[in-house]
């Protein structure tokens, strides 16, 4: 792996793994031992990779794993906004390998990459004190065919992208787009370009919470990146955490696969 140049001139630094149990783990380990980052963990594969909510994420050899060490990159105030920030980020970086390949790609609340319907990416982001690592899978030769979400990967679905390319260009991305943010004092521009790339907007989808599901027309991202619903009532609720499938109207249930 190798970063791209504009991010070595921003002074961030790469270490690479062969198998680590999860690269957040490894990169809060060091963040504990006093790593301040900006630093880069990579593996081949991962023993213990997990995602949102305690999820396991199958880590073989082939895809992308990758954590990014950052100190205080925010106030507490602004930091649930990294999502929207890597999300990004993740979406300029398959885009730039894959061009002609561009409306094929899109965003899922809030930081899912999606090509034609299809998880290919998932973000995990994790702190302690001012530590905060953000995790990245990216889906490049293999998926998992048993998921929450309908699955793919970047080579079944035609996409030519290299592992080594894939992470320079996300190097590059990432510190655009943290650059853009500029510790939440930027959001709304990070917000518009997302909703730019957002799938399901304006359309019927369903939200899975802790305690239930609602449905509704998914209506926008407001300005602290919440999701709204418009519910059937006419009332709108805002989501501030939750799973979003998209709601096939013509069966009035989830259009999703596996467990």
């Amino acid at each position: 792996m190798k970063l791209d140049p504009a991010a070595v001139a921003a002074g961030v630094r790469l270490i690479e793994r062969e198998t680590v149990g999860s690269t957040n783990t490894e990169a809060l380990v060091l963040a504990r031992a006093g790593e301040r980052g900006p630093l880069w963990i990579t593996a081949r594969r991962q023993s213990a990779g997990r995602g949102r909510r305690g999820r396991v994420w199958v880590s073989e050899p082939g895809n992308l794993y990758a954590s990014l060490l950052l100190t205080d990159p925010s106030p507490p105030d602004r930091a649930a906004e990294l999502s929207f920030v890597a999300g990004l980020a993740v979406h300029d970086a398959v885009v730039a390998i894959a061009p002609a390949g561009a409306a094929r790609f899109a965003l899922k609340w809030p930081n899912d990459v999606l090509v034609d319907g299809k998880k290919v990416s998932g973000i995990l982001i994790e702190g302690e004190g001012p530590a905060v690592v953000v995790g990245i899978g990216v889906n490049c030769v293999q998926h998992p065919d048993e998921t929450s979400y309908p699955a793919a990967d970047l080579v079944a679905v035609g996409v030519c992208a290299p592992l080594e390319d894939l992470f320079a260009r996300l190097s590059a991305t990432m510190m655009r787009r943290l650059a853009q943010w500029d510790r939440g004092t930027g959001f709304a521009a990070i917000r518009a370009d997302w909703l730019a790339r957002a799938a399901g907007v304006g359309g019927p989808i369903c939200v899975a919470l802790a305690d239930g599901e609602r449905a509704g027309r998914f209506e926008t991202v407001d300005a602290h990146g919440r999701l709204v619903l418009k519910l059937s009532n006419g009332s709108s609720e805002t989501i501030t955490a939750g799973d979003v499938f998209a709601l096939a109207p013509e069966r009035g249930r989830l259009a999703m696969a596996g467990r």
